[in-house]
C-alpha cells in the first residue's frame, strides 16, 4: 500500500542519511477518502527524535510534504526496520472531523490544534471529506475503548422520520424560504442541516411573512397557532406526530365531558404547551409528586394523560401519585407514551451495568434524549455523557462504552462517533425488540407531492394511469439529510 515519496531529492537525502538508508517515516493511512490519501512515505530527520516525540512543521517540509493532501498530523511511536533503511511508524493524532459546509476540519475533543501544522492541516480543502473514517487515537491520551455496546432500537423514531422528510419535500418544492414553526424535532444537527438550505425557524407565526410556505414541528402546535398559519401561508403542512395528535384527541374530548385533566409534562416543553392550549381552562400540569399532592380538590371527575416522550420512571412515579390522590382516576386504554421512547429506554437498561461509560446521542432540549441520559445515571453507570456529535467525546474514555441515541439523532452522526471511539474488540450490537411502525406523510404533503406528480407526468408527455407510487416507507430519513 505504501511507496516511497517521489518529491525528495538528493539534496534532501544527504540532510536525513546516506542513500539507500534514508530514515523515513511511514503515514498510517487511516482514511479511505480519495486517491491523494492513498501512499505517503516521507523522509524525516530521526537524528533529533527519540521515541514518542513528534514530527515537526520544518521536517514535514524539508520532504516537500504538500500540506493540503495529508489528512492528519502524527508522532513517531515505534522504529521499525524495512529495505528502506530505519522506519518511524507514524500514530496519527487525532481524527479530523469535517466542519460541514465548511471544507474545514476540527478536533473531535474540542481542543484546538497542538502546532502550526496541525492549523494547517485543519484548514486544508480536502476533497471526499464527508468519507474520511475517523478511527484514530488522540495525541495527549490514548482511548483504551475495548468494546461498544450498541443500544437497538437507537435513533430517529417513526414520528420524526415522518417530520423530516416532510420538510425536506418542503425545501424542495418550493423556493427558500421555507418557514418552520418550532424547530422540526429537537435535534441541533438536524436544525442546522435545514438552516443551511434556507428554512428559517421561527417561534412566533408573526414572523413569518405573508404567503410563505409554512412546516408546523412535530411536537405540535396550539390549535390558534394551527389557524394563525393556515390564514398567514401560502402553503402549511403541520407535521405533528400522531402519537401527540392522539393525546391532543384525548384532551379535547376528556374536557368536552367535563373532566379536570392532569397532564404530566415538562414545564416549557414546546409539546406540553401545544397539548394544554387545546384545553387550557381545564388542564393542570404537573411533573413531580410534590406538583401532585399540591392540586387542589377538583369537584369534576379527573384524568391523567402524559407528555409522549417522557421516560417511564417519569411517568410512573407521578402516575402512581395521582392515582392515589385520586382513586377513580381516568386513564386511556393505551399508554400516552411513545413506543419508541420506551424502547430506546429497555435498550438502554440492557446494556447499563456492562458499561464503563455510557454515551447519549442527541441535543440538549431533546426531553428523550435527556432521559436517557438520566436513566443511565439512575442505573448506576458513573460516566454518563450526552453529546451532539463526536467531537464532544471526553478523551479519556476506556473499556466497555456504551451508545444510543435519542429519537431525533441521525444514524450518521451515531456512525461517526462509533468511528471516533475505535473499540479495539469491535461493536456488539444488543437489540431488545424491532421497530416496524410507520408514518405516512402528512395529508397536505400528500397533496402536495400527488399535484406535482400530475404536473410533471402531463408536461412531459406521460401517462398518469401508469405513474409509479410514492416509495415514502423506504426512504431513509437520514439519507434525506445527507443528500439535501
Amino acid at each position: 500500500m505504501f511507496g516511497p515519496h517521489t518529491g525528495g531529492d538528493e539534496d534532501r537525502r544527504d540532510r536525513f542519511g546516506a542513500a539507500g538508508g534514508v530514515p523515513h517515516t511511514r503515514l498510517i493511512d487511516g482514511c479511505v477518502a480519495g486517491r491523494q490519501f492513498g501512499e505517503y512515505l516521507f523522509a524525516i530527520d530521526l537524528l533529533n527524535q527519540r521515541q514518542g516525540s513528534r514530527c515537526d512543521q520544518d521536517n514535514l517540509m524539508a520532504v516537500g510534504v504538500d500540506f493540503p493532501a495529508v489528512p492528519v498530523f502524527g508522532e513517531v511511536v515505534h522504529g521499525d526496520q524495512s529495505a528502506l533503511g530505519a522506519v518511524g511508524v507514524v500514530s496519527f493524532a487525532v481524527p479530523l472531523i469535517p466542519v460541514h459546509g465548511a471544507g474545514e476540519f476540527r478536533l473531535p475533543n474540542g481542543r484546538g490544534p497542538q502546532s502550526e501544522v496541525q492549523r494547517i492541516l485543519l484548514k486544508a480543502q480536502v476533497s471526499h471529506a464527508s468519507n474520511i473514517v475517523p478511527t484514530l487515537r488522540n495525541m495527549e491520551q490514548t482511548v483504551r475503548v475495548d468494546k461498544v455496546l450498541l443500544c437497538a432500537p437507537r435513533g430517529f423514531c417513526a414520528g420524526v422520520e415522518m417530520a423530516i422528510k416532510a420538510l425536506a419535500w418542503m425545501v424542495r418544492a418550493f423556493e427558500p424560504p421555507v418557514y418552520c414553526y418550532h424547530e422540526i424535532v429537537h435535534n441541533k444537527l438536524v436544525v442546522d442541516r435545514f438552516i443551511e438550505r434556507g428554512v428559517v425557524f421561527v417561534d412566533d407565526i408573526s414572523e413569518v411573512p405573508e404567503g410563505r410556505p409554512i412546516m408546523l414541528s412535530a411536537h405540535g402546535s396550539a390549535p390558534e397557532v394551527v389557524a394563525a398559519a393556515r390564514e398567514r401561508g401560502s402553503y402549511v403542512v403541520n407535521a405533528v406526530c400522531p402519537l401527540v395528535t392522539k393525546v391532543h384527541h384525548e384532551v379535547k374530548v376528556r374536557a368536552s365531558k367535563g373532566y379536570r385533566i392532569i397532564y404530566v409534562g415538562h414545564d416549557g416543553h414546546e409539546e406540553a404547551v401545544g397539548t394544554m392550549a387545546v384545553a387550557p381552562t381545564s388542564i393542570s400540569r404537573v411533573e413531580s409528586v410534590a406538583e401532585v399532592a399540591a392540586l387542589p380538590d377538583f369537584d369534576e371527575p379527573t384524568a391523567l394523560l402524559a407528555q409522549t416522550t417522557l421516560s417511564h420512571r417519569e411517568w410512573s412515579e407521578v402516575a402512581n401519585a395521582a392515582k392515589d390522590r385520586f382513586p377513580d382516576l381516568w386513564q386511556p386504554g393505551r399508554s400516552d407514551l411513545c413506543f419508541a421512547t420506551t424502547n430506546r429506554q429497555s435498550a438502554l437498561m440492557a446494556i447499563a451495568d456492562r458499561c464503563d461509560a455510557i454515551v447519549v446521542i442527541g441535543s440538549a432540549n431533546s426531553s428523550n434524549t435527556n432521559a436517557l441520559a438520566k436513566l443511565a445515571e439512575e442505573a448506576g453507570c458513573e460516566r454518563v455523557y450526552r453529546i451532539n456529535g463526536p467531537d464532544e467525546l471526553p478523551a479519556d474514555l476506556e473499556g466497555t462504552v456504551g451508545v444510543t441515541a435519542g429519537a431525533s439523532a441521525p444514524d450518521d452522526v451515531v456512525a461517526a462517533v462509533i468511528a471516533s471511539l475505535d473499540p479495539t474488540e469491535g461493536v456488539e450490537e444488543v437489540r431488545i425488540t424491532e421497530e416496524d411502525e410507520y408514518f405516512a406523510p402528512p395529508r397536505d404533503i400528500r397533496d402536495l407531492l400527488g399535484a406535482l406528480n400530475v404536473a410533471t407526468t402531463v408536461g412531459l408527455g406521460g401517462d398518469l394511469a401508469s405513474s409509479p407510487p410514492l416509495e415514502d416507507r423506504r426512504i431513509n430519513a437520514t439519507d434525506v439529510l445527507l443528500k439535501l
